[in-house]
């Protein structure tokens, strides 16, 4: 899975006009499954969403996760992260994972946030969305749960 993750002041999806989910402080993860991806990535993104530490401590410094601060997670699902721009001028999706794959992925990955105790909030699946946001910082994460602490990428997550 590839994610965007940004620290947030709030942030709100709409479908249609209509709000379908917001959050205070928190995080916003845009959320984009891809071809490989297992049960054990879905495990792997809500570990590292709840537990990076990006929010500010006493002494200001970045050493404070999700949990920490009882922030809340807006996650919205994204295929176009799985876009490919290395040939043409037009992005390939191929990579991104079939969407009867991927809603289940998705929707794991927000019952597993929600498991913790975090409020999950959460765009819809295949809509055409309008994300709002007040990034705080500005704080921006790239996420990718195959690639390795070394840098490179591995098969599946252990």
């Amino acid at each position: 899975m590839i994610v965007v993750l940004q620290r947030v002041s709030r942030a709100c999806v709409r479908v249609e006009g209509e709000v379908v989910g917001t959050i205070g402080p928190g995080l916003l993860a845009l959320v984009g499954a891809v071809e490989g991806d297992q049960e054990s990535d879905v495990d792997y993104v809500a570990k590292r969403l709840l537990h990076t530490r990006i929010f500010a401590d006493d002494a200001d410094r970045m050493n404070r996760s999700l949990l920490d601060v009882g922030g809340q997670i807006l996650v919205v699902s994204q295929f176009t992260l799985a876009g490919d721009t290395h040939k043409g001028r037009r992005p390939s999706f191929v990579r991104a994972l079939a969407p009867d794959l991927a809603a289940p992925m998705i929707d794991g990955l927000i019952e597993r946030l929600r498991e913790s105790g975090v409020v999950a909030q959460s765009g819809i699946f295949g809509a055409h969305m309008e994300v709002e946001l007040v990034n705080d910082g500005p704080v921006t994460i790239l996420l990718d749960s195959r690639q390795t602490r070394r840098g490179g990428y591995r098969e599946a997550i252990d």
